[in-house]
C-alpha cells in the first residue's frame, strides 16, 4: 500500500460515525486474526518440512458447505431407506 493511500484512508476516519468506527474495528480485528492464523499455519508447515517429518503439504480440495446444494428426494428419506436395507 502506498503512503498516499494510507493517508487517504486515515483522513476518511474523521468522517465516520461511532458505530461505523466500531464496525471498521471489528472488521480489521477479524482480518488481522485471519492473517495471523494463516501465518502460524504456514510457519508450522514449513517447520515440518524443514525437520524432514514430511515431504510435502497436501491441501484438501473441497467445496465450502455454503456452496453445496440440497437435493430433493421423493418417497422415504435416504436415512430411513438405509436403515431398512440393513435390517
Amino acid at each position: 500500500m502506498t503512503q498516499a493511500t494510507l493517508n487517504q484512508i486515515l483522513s476518511q476516519l474523521d468522517t465516520l460515525e461511532l458505530e461505523e468506527l466500531h464496525q471498521l474495528n471489528q472488521t480489521i480485528q477479524k482480518y488481522l486474526a485471519d492473517k495471523e492464523e494463516i501465518a502460524k499455519r504456514a510457519a508450522f508447515h514449513q517447520a515440518l518440512l524443514d525437520s524432514g517429518l514430511i515431504k510435502q503439504i497436501k491441501h484438501p480440495l473441497y467445496d465450502p458447505i455454503s456452496q453445496r446444494r440440497l437435493i430433493q428426494v421423493e418417497g422415504k428419506s435416504v436415512s430411513e431407506t438405509i436403515i431398512e436395507e440393513r435390517r
